[in-house]
C-alpha cells in the first residue's frame, strides 16, 4: 500500500516541509495573521509575515512557536494543516506519516504536544527526531561511525550544540538562545542608540545583511586525532 511520507522542520521562525519524492516543496515563515473578534484564521506563513507590523488592532500576528516548542496549540495546529495541505498536491485523501524535527532539550510535555497536532492534522502516525541528528544527516556526515563530530545549529528560538557518535548524541547542550534574541539586541541597540524604533522584520534583514560566516583552515597539526575503535 502507498503511504505518503513527509518531513517537516517546524522551526520558531520559519518552517520546512520535506517529502522524499520532490525534496524541500515548501519553506515558510511560522507565523499565523488571526482576526481577534472572530477568532479566525486570515493569512499563515509568507502572506501572514508580510502583515507583521502593518496590521490593525483587529488583526493579531502570532508566532505559534516558542523557543522550537509550540507556544499556541490552536494556532500551530491551523499552520500545520496549512502547511501539508499546501505542499501536497497529489494523494490527498491518504493520511500521510509525518516525521518532525524537534530541539534535542524539548520535555515530554513538548514532544507529546507535537504528536497531538499532527495527529489532529489527519496523519497516519507522528514520529518525531532529535534537530542535531537530522542537520548531520542533512550536512552528509557519517553519524554511525565511531568517529565524534560536532553539530552546531543556531535555529530562530534554540542553538543546540551536539556530539554525534555511533548514530546518536553522546552529549547535547541546547540554549533558547539563538537568531530571535540576535533580531532583539539589534533593535535594542538601535533604540539606545539612536533613538530609533525599528520592527522585527527590519531587525532580522539588518542582521542577515551584515552577518557573515567565516570558513578556517585548521592546520594539521592542530587538529583533533580520530578515535581509534
Amino acid at each position: 500500500m502507498f503511504i505518503k511520507k513527509i518531513g517537516i522542520d517546524l522551526g520558531t521562525c520559519n518552517s520546512v516541509v520535506f517529502t522524499p519524492q520532490k525534496g524541500v516543496v515548501l519553506s515558510e515563515p511560522s507565523v499565523v495573521a488571526v482576526a481577534v473578534a472572530e477568532n479566525k484564521i486570515l493569512a499563515v506563513g509568507q502572506e501572514a509575515k508580510e502583515m507583521t507590523g502593518r496590521t490593525p488592532d483587529t488583526i493579531r500576528i502570532y508566532r505559534p512557536l516558542k523557543d522550537g516548542v509550540i507556544a499556541d496549540y490552536r494556532v500551530t495546529e491551523a499552520m500545520l494543516r496549512y502547511f501539508i495541505k499546501k505542499a501536497t498536491t497529489v494523494f490527498r485523501f491518504l493520511k500521510p506519516e509525518l516525521l518532525v524535527g524537534v530541539p534535542a532539550g524539548i520535555t515530554s510535555t513538548e514532544k507529546r504536544a507535537v504528536i497531538e497536532a499532527g495527529m489532529a492534522v489527519g496523519a497516519r502516525a507522528v514520529y518525531v527526531a532529535k534537530e542535531p541528528i537530522l542537520a548531520a544527516i542533512g550536512a552528509g556526515i557519517p553519524i554511525s561511525s565511531c568517529s565524534g563530530h560536532m553539530i552546531v545549529d543556531i535555529g530562530g528560538g534554540t542553538s543546540e550544540v551536539a556530539v554525534i557518535s555511533l548514530g546518536g548524541m553522546v552529549t547535547c547542550h541546547s540554549l533558547r538562545v539563538a537568531g530571535d534574541k540576535m533580531d532583539w539586541a539589534i533593535s535594542d541597540y538601535i533604540k539606545k542608540k539612536y533613538n530609533l524604533a525599528i520592527g522585527e522584520q527590519t531587525a532580522e534583514e539588518i542582521k542577515v545583511k551584515i552577518g557573515m560566516c567565516s570558513f578556517f583552515n585548521i592546520p594539521a597539526n592542530k587538529r583533533l586525532g580520530k578515535l581509534n575503535c
